[in-house]
């Protein structure tokens, strides 16, 4: 029974077992619809996935319009060349007025949080970076100097921890044109998931900060303008709140999930914005250019 056979190998699960480890793997067979109208064998093995691969969907899709910059969404169609049969034709003046608006460039972010303060005092004034925290601004300054890169804008909160590590990041990058934003002031983005008991805002300040922060995120994270030729380098002297936030959120990660992460002061996180719209953390929270004894996080 020829056809019998055929169905029998089709059914056959192979597995291997790893001698060393005792660890057994399978691969596991995908549904296939199996023809019968050909005596072909080679078009009825069916498609084989890793075990760990079976679940192929992703759970979540990247949102390739995450900051609205999508070219093709900032145009409408051509209304001549549009038909309830095309869709995806629409002329060559719609594509020239497209190509018109392709980003070309990368956008490198640096995020760089304040060096260690004091975190006893009560008001602004009082929380200024203690002599640790200025060794670690000027060694982090050092290491941005070091990587050579065309910094084209160094931006801090306005807060006084974050001033003074952006000036003493200044002296290592005295050419770096200067910016202040109080969007970047620390705060309180979003209720963290899990929540943790030591740690909790009134809801009326994720409902104040949250809306500032989520702003400040909008204004400095998105694809690079058309008309910007080259790869541009930015930095953002700021806070570890916000930077978690920033991350999630570029990443398209659950912004919840920022309590999760933990960030040493001085230390460098960096992100590339492709022209796409994809994004690429390069860095999170490195302080590979501290000694280990002056690398603090609280």
């Amino acid at each position: 029974m020829p056809g019998f056979h055929r169905y029998a190998r089709l059914a056959k699960i192979v597995c291997g077992v790893a001698a060393t480890s005792g660890v057994i793997s399978a691969v596991v067979v995908k549904n296939s619809t199996i023809s019968t109208k050909t005596s072909n064998e080679n078009n009825l093995m069916p498609n084989v996935l890793a075990a760990w691969t079976t679940n192929f969907h992703p759970s979540v899709k990247w949102d390739s319009n995450w900051d609205r910059r999508d070219p093709e969404s900032l145009l409408k169609p051509e209304k001549s060349q549009k038909t309830s049969s095309d869709t995806t034709d629409n002329g060559p003046n719609f594509q020239a007025e497209l190509n018109k608006l392709k980003p070309v460039a990368n956008r490198h972010i640096f995020m760089i949080r304040h060096g260690h303060y004091n975190v006893d005092g009560e008001t602004d004034e009082q929380r200024l970076l203690t002599a640790l925290g200025q060794e670690q601004a000027e060694l982090t300054g050092l290491r941005l100097k070091e990587l050579s890169f065309p910094f084209t804008i160094m931006t801090n909160s306005s807060m006084s921890r974050a001033i003074q590590t952006a000036d003493i990041i200044a002296k290592s990058l005295p050419d770096v044109p200067r910016d202040v934003c109080d969007m970047l002031r620390e705060g309180a983005p979003i209720p963290p998931e899990p929540p943790i008991g030591h740690w909790k805002p009134e809801l009326k300040q994720f409902f104040e900060d949250g809306a500032r922060i989520e702003a400040a995120f909008r204004k400095y994270f998105h694809r690079a303008d058309p008309d910007q030729a080259k790869d541009s380098y930015e930095l953002l002297v700021c806070h570890a709140n916000v930077i978690r936030y920033f991350v999630c959120r570029v990443m398209q990660f659950p912004p919840e999930a920022w309590l999760r992460i933990s960030l040493h002061h001085g230390s460098i996180t960096w992100v590339t914005i492709r022209p796409s719209g994809r994004v690429t953390l390069r860095t999170l929270g490195d302080t590979g250019h501290m000694p280990p004894a002056k690398i603090t996080s609280a």
